[in-house]
C-alpha cells in the first residue's frame, strides 16, 4: 500500500517538474540571444530529462509491477493507448531538441559560439510538448475514473 502510494506520488511529482522545466526551456529558448538564457535552457532541459526518466520508470513500474489495476485493464483501454500515443509523440518531438542541445552544450564547454538559429524551433517544440503532456493528464484522469475501459 505504501509503495503504491509512493510510486504514484513520484509519478505525479515528475509531472510538476516536467511541466515547469519544459515551460522554462521554451521561454529561455525564446531569449537565446543571451548566454544566461542558454544556460537556463540547459538547466531546464536537464530537469525535463529527469522528469521524463521518472515518468517512464514509475509508469512502467505501475503498469508491470502489480501496483495498480494490472496490464489487462490498461491494455484494454483505448484511453491508455491514447495516452501512450501522446507520450510517443512527446518522445519523438524530443529528438531534435535533445540532439541540438547536446551539440550546444559541447560548443559551450569548448568556449565556442553557439549557433542559435534553431532556438525558435526548439521553443515551439517545447510548447507543443507541454500541450501534449497536459493532454496526457486528461487521459490519465479519465483512466483513473474508469473512462475508456
Amino acid at each position: 500500500m505504501i509503495l503504491r502510494w509512493l510510486v504514484a506520488a513520484i509519478h505525479l511529482l515528475a509531472l510538476g517538474i516536467g511541466l515547469g522545466a519544459i515551460a522554462v526551456r521554451a521561454t529561455s529558448l525564446r531569449n537565446a540571444r543571451e548566454h544566461t538564457a542558454i544556460l537556463r535552457a540547459f538547466r531546464a532541459d536537464t530537469a525535463w530529462a529527469v522528469a521524463a526518466a521518472l515518468w517512464i520508470a514509475t509508469g512502467l513500474w505501475r503498469l508491470l509491477g502489480g501496483l495498480e489495476r494490472g496490464t489487462a485493464y490498461y491494455f484494454g483501454s483505448h484511453v491508455f493507448w491514447t495516452k501512450m500515443g501522446l507520450l510517443a509523440l512527446v518522445l519523438l518531438l524530443e529528438i531534435v531538441p535533445m540532439v541540438t542541445l547536446i551539440r550546444w552544450r559541447t560548443q559551450d564547454r569548448k568556449g565556442n559560439p553557439i549557433d542559435i538559429s534553431r532556438a525558435p524551433l526548439l521553443a515551439r517544440i517545447s510548447v507543443l510538448q507541454a500541450v501534449l503532456v497536459v493532454l496526457m493528464v486528461f487521459a490519465a484522469t479519465a483512466m483513473a475514473r474508469g473512462i475508456g475501459a
